[in-house]
């Protein structure tokens, strides 16, 4: 692992209530509480009901909270969404941007990325890009192209020093929810290739940024994912609902 602070995400996507909430917050808490990950940084991000419950459940511990998504705009005339400053209100850190579950069903190009990544930044939140190719663009040998466009939206709407505070997550999208993952050296292959790209634009940036791996990340797998030099931690999906598989990534991860 590189001088790059590890960090794990758990993506709890739409899943939850209040009680299960309180249980599995409780439960990933105990380790940090006794000082036994404190090597790692790991933010939880619920859906944006349980935003405040978690808030107050992670005060005066290292975890950080994050949110699943956010809109353009500051404030306004837009019913069902949810700003940035809203979320910093709320004691956010950092928030998901270009999930490939919004670009795949809610069908959110890369242009409208490259505008929640820039609202993100002028929220001051610290925004998770998420990059990743299809099955079907894998196998077509198209996935340094995708990712390419992907980042590249992003860079040229807002500047490459938009991304200091910024963190990518690369999740092949045919690794999401299947089971399948990405070998460690498949993984690497794309997470160098990513750092390389930042490099052509700003060699510090490039060398301090975190990028995560996500797609199936569980205890069993994550050792040999993110022993990988370009690998800086997951974005954990469904291992993320279990406080042990949850707890086991993170300690897979102190055990470097």
């Amino acid at each position: 692992m590189s001088i790059r602070k590890p960090l794990i995400a758990g993506n709890w996507k739409m899943y939850g209530s209040r009680r299960e909430v309180q249980a599995l917050v409780e439960g990933i808490k105990q380790p940090f509480l006794q000082g036994k990950l404190a090597n790692i940084e790991v933010a939880l991000f619920p859906s944006f009901v349980h935003l405040t419950q978690v808030a107050q459940l992670l005060e005066n511990t290292p975890l950080a909270l994050g949110a699943q998504n956010l809109y353009l705009g500051a404030q306004g005339a837009f019913t069902g969404e949810v700003s940035g400053p809203m979320l910093v209100d709320v004691g956010c850190q950092y928030v998901l941007v270009g999930h490939s579950e919004r670009r795949q069903y809610f069908h959110e190009d890369v242009e409208l990325i490259a505008k929640k990544f820039a609202a993100a930044v002028q929220a001051k939140l610290k925004p998770v890009l998420c990059v990743g190719e299809t099955l079907a663009e894998r196998e077509q040998g198209q996935t340094e192209a995708v990712i390419t466009r992907q980042l590249q939206s992003v860079i040229q709407a807002c500047g490459i020093a938009a991304f200091a505070t910024a963190v990518v997550a690369y999740e092949p999208v045919w690794a999401i929810g299947t089971g399948l993952t990405a070998t460690p050296e498949q993984a690497q292959q794309v997470h160098r290739f990513i750092r390389e790209l930042f490099m052509q634009n700003q060699v510090d940036i490039a060398q301090a940024i975190r990028i995560l791996y996500g797609g199936s990340v569980k205890p069993e797998n994550a050792k040999a994912l993110l022993a990988m030099p370009d690998i800086d931690g997951g974005l954990v999906g469904g291992a993320s609902l279990d406080v042990g598989s949850f707890i086991g990534i993170g300690e897979s991860v102190v055990g470097h």
